[in-house]
């Protein structure tokens, strides 16, 4: 045969054996043959797996008097500290020092003084805050400083807002965890109308922050002819403190937060509830609620009114926002990253807390816990960039302020979904009287974020802002829901979170819905694969020895 017809013969060749080798070719992935693959069950080991209470301090939980100040049962699986809130009572200046050590507050982190209009309370407050960095890069080492979980295994970075504290920002010399004065979220304020509030920012961190009192009757320049609106215009810069001082005559639900860089310093977690309680006789308020939550020891116009009161703040964290504390620990890094290099707006909300936290731990500080029979008054603010649609399972609440206002009984409408924009403050009335109505009954009712990515942690769900309306009889001895504990095995669990662990690892149907494993390869086709390449190649080769030959 002449060699450009034994050529053509083995182009053809080469083409069809190259389409038959493409057919063949193994893949990644295959479909399963009749016996379908093993599954692969979870490999956690416990350094993954949290405990779903600590139960650090069962005594904090009782209804107590300290220093004469009452304090309402906190039946949660972590109450707070009952000596925070007797100081945030009588303040730091009027408490003894056995009190105040129980405590991370400096001696001069809130002080009270004057009862000028002779009722039986304090009308000078002096508040001091700092800013806090939590979850952030440390210069010592490749790890975080001051740290803070929202979730199991997740530690974004964050800012806060905290009373000026005392001693180590941490647990103890061998932690490196914050400790628990300095939390997500910014602490709520409460003061009382036609007090005179002074309120200090000493600025102890590496970049400019201000506090705007949003919503807050303020002037706009203190009695020094000082900026009192907190504006960009007028930051506070690291070691520099200044003083905004208020005497509010509108009582409501407001909010307090950073005006410099607001779009990212909001995000990062400098926003707080500010609210103005009516003016009464000896009304000794809880100035600082930390953590938010509930307040135990509500002011005494609430009294009157509900048997109990909780504060709800919802906020979210762009987790490409919040690395970026945690990459650098050069504020000249930081601010670039931050103000020029992150762009706003192609952000994304991946992380939707509760009072600090995602689910499950909003289970251990987050719930709201009643009897039956009740009236709760509930502030709730939404300060994450999206808007809240607030459901809460098997009752209706009541609307009864919007944005710090009261609202006539004629517009005080009753639902069991409540749409909050970003900023705005909603003021509940939830009943626990079972009429159908109000309450469907007692239980364990979920209420969340009905809008779909506000019930996730990156993505994983159950996760998000999610907590429970828990009725005192269907908690355990810790303070945690009862009949919960395969749903604690899964979700207590660094792993689940980190994506790890398939979402029914555990339990009856582990086998069903567990994560598959690999199916057996195909034997045959690789050997088949394996000579067809051979093939080609010897071709090939035969190919340039036919055209060597030719050229010669």
């Amino acid at each position: 045969m002449k060699p450009k017809y034994a050529l053509l013969c083995i182009l053809l060749l080469l083409v069809a054996l190259i389409a038959a080798l493409i057919k063949v070719a193994p893949q990644l992935q295959q479909a399963a043959d009749i016996i379908p693959p093993a599954t692969i069950y979870s490999r956690s080991d416990n350094s993954s797996i949290n405990k779903p209470c600590s139960n650090d301090h069962p005594e904090w939980r009782p209804a107590q008097v300290i220093e004469g100040v009452t304090l309402d049962a906190a039946p949660s699986c972590e109450p707070d500290n009952p000596y925070d809130i007797v100081t945030s009572v009588k303040g730091s200046n009027n408490v003894s020092m056995g009190t105040l050590m129980q405590t991370n507050f400096a001696q001069d982190a809130i002080t009270m003084s004057d009862d000028l209009d002779h009722d039986g309370d304090p009308d000078i407050i002096r508040i001091k805050l700092e800013v806090v960095e939590l979850n952030g890069s440390s210069p010592d080492g490749e790890f975080l400083i001051n740290t803070y979980d929202i979730a199991p295994g997740i530690q974004p970075g964050l800012w806060v807002y905290a009373p000026k504290s005392r001693g180590m920002a941490l647990k103890n010399f061998n932690s490196l965890v914050a400790n628990p004065l300095l939390r997500a979220p910014s602490p709520v304020i409460r003061v009382e109308q036609g007090d005179k509030i002074y309120i200090t920012l000493e600025n102890t961190h590496y970049l400019p922050h201000t506090i705007h009192l949003h919503g807050v009757d303020h002037p706009w320049l203190n009695d020094e002819g000082q900026d009192n609106d907190g504006m960009e215009t007028h930051a506070v810069f690291p070691g520099k403190s200044h003083t905004y001082q208020i005497q509010p005559r509108h009582t409501g639900t407001m909010l307090y937060h950073c005006h410099v860089q607001t779009a990212q310093h909001f995000m990062m977690g400098l926003n707080g509830m500010f609210i103005v309680e009516e003016n009464q006789p000896n009304n000794w308020l809880q100035t600082f609620n930390i953590g938010a939550g509930q307040v135990r020891h509500p002011s005494a116009a609430v009294k009157k009114t509900y048997n109990q009161e909780y504060d709800l703040h919802y906020q979210s964290v762009d987790k490409k926002l919040a690395s970026i504390i945690q990459t650098a620990n050069d504020p000249r890094l930081i601010a670039q990253h931050m103000a020029r290099d992150y762009n706003m707006t192609e952000s994304f909300e991946n992380y939707f807390m509760l009072n600090g936290h995602s689910f499950p731990y909003t289970l251990r500080d987050a719930m709201i816990i009643a009897d039956e029979n009740e009236t709760i008054k509930l502030h709730v603010a939404n300060l994450q960039r999206s808007a809240v649609a607030l459901h809460i399972h098997g009752h209706k609440a009541t609307i009864t302020a919007l944005d710090g206002v009261d609202q006539p009984e004629g517009r005080q409408i009753t639902r069991d979904v409540f749409d909050i924009a970003p900023a705005q403050r909603t003021d509940l009335r939830l009943q626990t009287t079972d009429d159908g109505l109000q309450s469907y009954g007692p239980g364990l009712w979920m209420f969340h974020d009905h809008v779909p990515t506000g019930t996730t942690t990156d993505g994983m769900e159950p996760g998000g802002n999610m907590a429970i309306l828990a009725y005192k009889h269907y908690l355990d001895d810790l303070g945690m829901p009862k009949m919960h504990d395969e749903l604690f095995d899964q979700v207590f669990n660094k792993d689940y979170y980190a994506k790890k662990q398939a979402v029914w690892a555990s339990g009856d149907f582990a086998a069903l819905l567990g994560d598959a494993g690999l199916v057996a390869p195909n034997y045959g086709r690789i050997i088949l694969f394996g000579l067809l390449a051979g093939l080609i190649i010897a071709l090939f080769i035969l190919s340039a020895l036919i055209v060597r030959r030719k050229s010669s």
